[in-house]
């Protein structure tokens, strides 16, 4: 579903990314995991094309996205879940979620589902969003996410700032979405929670992958994990 293949990704003069490759397959969920300034976001941002790669390939559901614009990337079918949710404050939530619905090749949701995957949802349609707490701006961003009708997901630190309980609630939704079929990169620091609900994972430093295998193999190999990550 997604490639990136020897990406090397500036900010100005400043190198960011260095031969950064890897893959998502169908319905697949890949963790990418690091400390902070690794290079996690900047790989997210690189294949939505916000901070393009000066050279390297990116190909989604079989064609090269690399040098399109982030608005025709979007049309193609990947969703975007940012780290700061980026919701519209003085839009109510029916409007941030109106906002998103767009149609792809890939599987169209309706609202209604949101209010399965999100029961606390249906009744915060009429409030604006600056009057939410984190957890339910997360489940805006989400929804709204799922609304344009992705084959792949790009989730930005989903967990960060909320509640043990409503970070069971997202990765309950990285599960429900490899069900459907729908690709997940996910991006986190919460990195247990992260490897739980995923097939392989990826490990950045200073802005090259040091590691790539299969999920459980960083569950279960406590040494490993300390050496890759810390925890």
């Amino acid at each position: 579903m997604l490639s990136v293949s020897n990406i090397n990704t500036y900010y100005g003069e400043t190198q960011a990314l260095f031969d950064a490759s890897l893959q998502v397959g169908e319905g697949e969920v890949v963790s990418l995991l690091g400390p902070n300034g690794a290079g996690k976001t900047t790989t997210l941002r690189s294949v939505l094309g916000l901070s393009a790669p000066r050279d390297g390939q990116i190909s989604f559901d079989g064609k090269e996205i690399s040098g399109r614009d982030t608005y025709e990337i979007a049309r193609m079918g990947i969703g975007w879940v940012p780290d700061d949710r980026r919701v519209f404050p003085s839009l109510t939530v029916a409007r941030n979620l109106q906002i998103g619905i767009k149609k792809t090749r890939f599987r169209s949701w309706q609202i209604d589902e949101m209010f399965e995957i999100f029961s606390a949802l249906e009744y915060l349609m009429g409030r604006e969003c600056e009057n939410l707490s984190g957890g339910e701006m997360q489940m805006v961003a989400i929804s709204r996410a799922l609304l344009g009708s992705p084959g792949l997901v790009l989730m930005d630190e989903p967990s960060q700032g909320l509640a043990p309980k409503i970070v069971q609630d997202v990765m309950k939704t990285v599960i429900r979405l490899k069900q459907a079929g729908i690709a997940v990169l996910i991006v986190e620091q919460n990195a247990l929670a992260a490897l739980e609900v995923s097939d392989r994972a990826y490990v950045m430093d200073r802005g090259r992958i040091e590691y790539s295998g299969p999920a459980s193999e960083l569950l279960e190999n406590a040494p490993l994990r300390r050496k890759l990550i810390g925890m």
